[in-house]
């Protein structure tokens, strides 16, 4: 199962204080000049850093630019299946060798890649990949990453605290919570040796039909969005580990998936002003570690036609020049389609860096990729001292972050933070601010025992988030019953069939009231039948929606309608005891609900929430 090895295997061990002498020569060496008689225990100062910059030799450099994924558990002994995918995608069989034959400067983790399996296999790997890394010539910590947003996407899942999404923190509407969400979450991936996460979501959701960001944005107000990102930025800077706004300079305004297609935002420049840029305004102001571009275009700030990751206006002329923002710029995954619609995969990363850009993140060909930027060098096309600059970035973050005095995690650390029953409370607490009630005729809610003891919670059972134990329909009725009611989990999925339905409203008739959730509604939707025709029963029916709130407007006859922004453990959990009673309903719409058949009239405007 787990690797339970050596430190040297990706494991779990903390490396001794040998081990780690040892692992920190490569750090030394490389600064010996600059510390004479000092281990790399202390931090190096910005002329140290320039020093550790100007020995690097030119392939050192180029590597140091790019962030990539690696497949396995562990930095030396992974599974044959991830060596195999390693071989085939990079070209190396470990995370170790990857170190070693790029010297690149961050490696994000990814679940589906199989680098987070469990708290101590994810510390153990990072040590692993820091040793690796710290005992080549020159040798430098790497600066691992993730992307753990929470709610809909996150890439550790339990035993780790697993909070709300953005969208329902906005409901919450509290910069306390905001901050206590990074604060907690980012003790816990610093303790696993994560130490950049790509999270807060700075992007201003005013598009209903947006794809991909949706839920994982706090709103479509710009002044609220602002004020959770600071806080969010504080909770995690605060703990030790880089945050990430994104993504630059908005993309909240789109119906176009940037993985997919090659998004177009038609905001005026007013309008981007007013709109977009506020939230990583206020990121900048909070003193944000890093950025992520855009894969889109914003014709108003840039007519060339070119997505703003390859944007010099927008990354130099805007964000750099006229925001005075000088911290780490990373690009947006370059293996989606938006960066690779118009240029080649050898070019992006070339025109990335000539736009401003600092670190590259997962290129499709990581070779092809690190070469191309290596012959830019040699060819004038890219001088070594623009590589100079954003390496420097890249250094102060990482001595920033503590990695030069203590790159290593341990599994003391890993005990005493990940998933601590005070973390786990704080998840809850704050989920209980979030629910959101908009309909409840007849004051049905809150359901009581006595009166409706047998519960069918029918509805949506979409594939579970990271780490999460779903069903959702199943995790809501084990709550459910956990506060008594005798709840039965029918799932009938995203796109129930008239079967399905026929089925779900025979069991409607043995109940005493019925919860159903659904995910995306739309007008023609089998979900929009299933409710219709639960209501149709007679039966007291419950609906919650479990990712966007606006499924509300297409189910006009339902008698109790809640949003939970998600459907992860701890918003099921919060919605089953506002269901209950135990808790009151709280939260209140962070983005406005306009009407099915006139998209241009407010159905439920921006703030509105019952309680009871």
């Amino acid at each position: 199962m787990h690797d339970t090895g050596t430190g040297s295997t990706g494991s779990t061990a903390q490396p001794s204080r040998r081990t780690v002498l040892a692992a920190t020569a490569g750090v030394t060496t490389a600064l010996a000049a600059a510390w004479p008689a000092r281990a790399a225990a202390v931090a190096p100062d910005d002329g140290e850093l320039r020093r550790v910059v100007a020995r690097m030799t030119l392939e050192e450099k180029v590597g140091q630019l790019f962030v990539t994924r690696v497949y396995g558990h562990s930095a030396t002994a992974p599974d044959q299946a991830d060596i195999d995918a390693n071989l085939k995608e990079i070209g190396v069989r470990t995370a170790a060798e990857l170190v070693a034959r790029y010297r690149v400067g961050g490696i994000i983790y990814f679940a589906w890649a199989h680098n987070t399996r469990e708290p101590h296999q994810i510390a153990g790997l990072s040590n692993g990949i820091q040793k690796a890394s710290l005992e080549l010539p020159r040798g430098l910590p790497v600066l691992i990453t993730t992307d753990q947003e929470h709610g809909i996407v996150a890439r550790v899942g339990r035993p780790a605290t697993l909070f709300p999404g953005a969208m329902a923190v906005g409901a919450g509407g509290s910069r306390s919570d905001a901050r206590a969400l990074g604060r907690i979450a980012g003790a816990e991936l610093r303790a696993m040796g994560i130490r950049q996460n790509y999270s807060p979501v700075a992007d201003v959701n005013v598009n209903p039909a947006n794809p991909v960001i949706g839920v994982r944005s706090f709103g479509a107000d710009p002044r609220a969005v602002a004020a959770l990102v600071a806080a969010e930025v504080a909770g995690y800077q605060g703990s030790g580990v880089a945050a990430t706004a994104k993504h630059f300079p908005g993309h909240g305004d789109t119906d176009v998936d940037s993985h997919t297609g090659f998004p177009t935002i038609r905001h005026s420049r007013e309008q981007w002003e007013r709109l977009d840029l506020p939230p990583f305004r206020a990121a900048i102001a909070a003193g944000i570690d890093s950025i992520m571009t855009a894969h889109l275009m914003v014709p108003a700030l840039d007519d060339s036609g070119d997505p703003a990751t390859l944007s010099r206006p927008i990354l130099t002329g805007i964000l750099r020049e006229r925001l005075g923002y000088d911290g780490v710029v990373v690009t947006d995954s370059l293996g989606m389609e938006g960066v690779r619609t118009k240029y080649g995969d050898d070019r992006v990363p070339v025109l990335a860096l000539k736009a401003g850009v600092d670190q590259l993140l997962n290129p499709p060909d990581l070779d092809l990729a690190w070469n191309a930027v290596l012959t830019a060098v040699r060819d004038g096309e890219l001088t070594e001292a623009r590589l100079d600059e954003s390496i420097l970035r890249i250094l102060r973050l990482k001595t920033r972050l503590g990695l030069f005095r203590a790159p290593y995690v341990s599994p003391g650390g890993v005990d005493r933070t990940v998933g601590v029953r005070a973390h786990l409370k704080a998840a809850d607490r704050i989920a209980d601010r979030t629910t959101t009630l908009l309909v409840n005729e007849g004051r049905l809610l809150p359901l009581s025992r006595l009166r409706h003891p047998r519960l069918l919670v029918a509805g949506a059972d979409p594939a579970s988030p990271s780490g999460t134990t779903g069903p959702p329909t199943g995790v809501l009725a084990s709550a459910l019953t956990g506060f008594g009611f005798t709840a039965t989990a029918m799932p009938t999925g995203t796109a129930p069939s008239a079967a399905t339905v026929a089925r779900a409203v025979a069991a409607a008739r043995d109940a005493d009231a019925v919860v159903v959730l659904t995910y995306n509604v739309t007008a023609g939707s089998g979900q929009k039948t299933l409710v219709e025709q639960l209501v149709a029963t007679g039966r007291p029916v419950v609906a919650v929606a479990v990712r966007n709130p606006y499924d509300v407007a297409h189910l006009p006859s339902v008698p109790a309608c809640l949003a939970t922004y998600s459907w992860t453990d701890v918003e099921l959990r919060a919605v089953a005891r506002v269901i209950a009673g135990r808790v009151k309903p709280r939260g209140k719409l962070p983005v406005a609900v306009r009407r099915a058949d006139d998209p241009e009239q407010v159905l439920y405007p921006i703030g509105y929430g019952l309680t009871y």
